[in-house]
This record gives C-alpha cells, sequence and structure tokens, in this order.
C-alpha cells in the first residue's frame, strides 16, 4: 500500500530546512544535505512521512556525489588509514565517532586511523557500511 504524502507538508519542510532537493554539484551542497539527512536519521522512531520521503531523496542524492565525486579507482594506490582519514574528514568526522563500530577502545581506534595497525576484515566491514563504499578498500 503507498501511503500520500501531504504536499503542503512536504514544501513546509523543504522550507524549514532551507533545502531544495536536486542534483548535488557542490561540497557546499554536500554538507547542506548532509546535515539535514543526519537529523532526519535521528529522528528515526518519530519521523512523518515526509519527512521519510525526503530523506530517502537525499542519502539517494548524497550517495551519487559519493560515488562521483570518491571514485575508489583514484584512491587505489592510497594506503586504507589515509582512505580513512579522507573519507572521515569528507563527512566531518573524528576518532572518537569510529569508537564502538570499529573498535571499544580510543586507543586502537587511534592507531588504526594513523596506520599504526592495520584494519581487520571486520572493521572494514564495518567501515564499508558507514563509507557506503567496498570492504576491500581497507584491507
Amino acid at each position: 500500500m503507498t501511503h500520500t504524502i501531504n504536499h503542503e507538508n512536504y514544501i513546509c519542510l523543504l522550507d524549514r530546512d532551507c533545502i531544495i532537493p536536486k542534483i548535488i554539484e557542490s561540497n557546499e551542497e554536500y554538507e547542506q544535505f548532509l546535515a539535514v539527512a543526519e537529523k532526519l536519521i535521528s529522528k528515526k522512531q518519530t519521523r512523518t512521512l515526509e519527512e521519510t520521503v525526503l530523506f530517502r531523496l537525499l542519502v539517494k542524492l548524497i550517495k551519487d556525489y559519493e560515488e562521483e565525486t570518491y571514485s575508489l579507482e583514484e584512491w587505489s594506490q592510497t594506503a586504507p588509514h589515509e582512505l580513512l582519514q579522507h573519507l572521515m574528514a569528507a563527512r566531518g568526522m573524528k576518532q572518537v565517532d569510529l569508537v564502538g563500530i570499529i573498535s571499544p577502545s580510543k586507543g586502537l581506534v587511534s592507531s588504526i586511523v594513523n596506520g599504526k595497525r592495520s584494519i581487520s576484515k571486520v572493521q572494514a566491514k564495518k567501515l564499508g557500511e558507514i563509507f557506503n563504499i567496498s570492504a576491500s578498500a581497507f584491507i
């Protein structure tokens, strides 16, 4: 069964977040779309239908931009920890954001991000899910 969104509520949502859904053409637009998507993801249990529709659209637009902008072919000769550092910087992430995801230890996360420890297959899989890329990029 398909639910019908309320067009007026959807337009108010776009106006509230100062966003015009379109193909992302700059890093500034990317950051803006990412911020709105992150805000909407935190409302998972309480999102309205209109917010869910916008969230799904933003995720698609963000994914397309990331695939075009951060092509892995360019990074094939880059050390896994350097790729990780770049992806973290592009998303405004800090090492602490990975604590509890790839390891419960701040020290281990720091060692991985700084290239002092290699990334395990399990950690690579988790990083691949976070950054929406192949886990093999981190191995």
